[in-house]
């Protein structure tokens, strides 16, 4: 058996009276996911116990809904890892119509709910619900089939690599109108990323690298809303009480943790100096509290994390699961650019982008189509092993 399946657990399922298959289950993945998704917990309870009584809730309300959404993210990753990604690969299309549903939807006023001046909300049973997150992942799945279908277009001619990217930017320009750059930024890296892993010619992909650099440059300079955020990143000193606000909060609440941090829960910028402390922030204050040494695994983690989904996606791809492979590399790549981006805006050397840490942040969109999106690494794993052992085991197993 590949290497790679020597982390799998071998759980037996009933198929039949008389037939029995085993599901393999990642347990290097599930493990790290939950070592994540755990210390997220702990971190959200710290970072929002100040802000939990300025609204007049009980101490531990936003844990409660943290664990509230681990359990229907769990729960909906499980029933993923229950369906074949052959199925997943059929209704690309359909799912790719329903994100551009939700997109266009979220922008009709008095439907789109309305938070800070953004329109990225619809509510649902007295829920707001992201749709950008719901979005993201059903046009990168449609990105990973056309990857899989059309590889010979796409490595052989600009054209092939040109379809894809006019569908991304149509997708990240209604992102832009809610507005919301950064998740426009991370489907725009994440779907590129992909790409290129398909085997789309490098000088190609470096053309339209420059001009989809050019383009966010451009949209950047001539929006005087993402001109302010742009110059605060730059020198947030120069207006620390404005518009560098939360970037020189965030880099004293950095600054204080040092090499072992100030003690869990005992952060002092978390206490009502930091805006957004137990979502985008959440980094910094886990970096005051635990100091170097908490960045460092959490850091370490994420890396973990993401290494492990490109094994995976690599087990698949040694099977000629083509499709499979590009599920499981598309999620190590969305969640590598996504958790860079925002450690980096904490730590104030990317602009302020309003992006949540993925599976630690408190975020009920992010979280559960996060989780969601592991079940499928799992299956991708499932199948791959199952592939790896041969035709007549396949046969029984799948």
């Amino acid at each position: 058996m590949n290497a790679l399946a020597q982390g799998g657990l071998g759980l037996t399922y009933a198929r039949s009276g008389r037939r029995r298959g085993s599901l393999r289950v990642d347990t290097v993945t599930l493990a790290l996911v939950l070592a994540i998704a755990l210390f997220g917990l702990v971190m959200v309870t710290s970072a929002s116990v100040s802000i939990a009584s300025e609204q007049g809730g009980h101490t531990f309300f936003y844990l409660t809904r943290q664990l509230l959404l681990t359990v229907i993210g769990g729960a909906i990753g499980a029933f993923l890892l229950f369906v074949p990604t052959a199925l997943i690969e059929r209704l690309s299309m359909p799912l790719l119509v329903v994100a551009f549903g939700l997109l266009l939807l979220v922008l009709v006023p008095g439907l789109g709910h309305v938070v800070n001046g953004s329109r990225r909300w619809l509510q649902m049973a007295g829920i707001n619900f992201q749709v950008s997150e719901l979005a993201r992942a059903f046009i990168l799945i449609y990105v990973a089939s056309y990857a899989a279908r059309r590889e010979e277009e796409l490595r052989g001619s600009l054209t092939g690599l040109a379809k894809p990217l006019g569908l991304l930017t149509c997708a990240a320009a209604l992102l832009l109108a809610e507005p919301d750059f950064g998740a426009a930024t991370v489907l725009f890296a994440t779907g590129f990323g992909l790409l290129f892993l398909a085997g789309a010619r490098l000088r190609y992909v470096i053309a339209m690298m420059l001009v989809a650099a050019g383009g966010f440059t451009l949209l950047a300079i001539t929006s005087s809303y993402r001109l302010r955020r742009l110059t605060a990143f730059i020198n947030p000193w120069a207006d620390p009480f404005n518009s560098g606000f939360q970037l020189t909060q965030s880099l004293i609440a950095i600054g204080r943790g040092g090499w072992f941090g100030v003690g869990l829960g005992d952060s002092v910028q978390k206490l009502f100096y930091l805006p957004e402390a137990h979502t985008d922030f959440l980094f910094a204050v886990l970096a005051e509290e635990l100091g170097l040494l908490g960045a460092i695994v959490t850091v370490g983690l994420f890396l973990a994390l993401v290494w492990r989904s490109f094994r995976i996606a690599r087990l698949a791809a040694n099977g000629g699961l083509k499709f499979p492979a590009y599920l499981a590399a598309g999620f190590g790549l969305w969640l590598g650019i996504q958790a860079f981006i925002n450690i980096g805006v904490n730590m104030g050397v990317l602009p302020t982008k309003g992006l949540t840490l993925p599976l630690m942040s408190y975020g009920r969109s992010s979280l559960v189509v996060a989780l969601a999106w592991v079940g499928l690494v799992l299956r991708v794993y499932h199948e791959a092993t199952v592939q790896a052992r041969g035709p007549a085991t396949a046969r029984e197993d799948s």
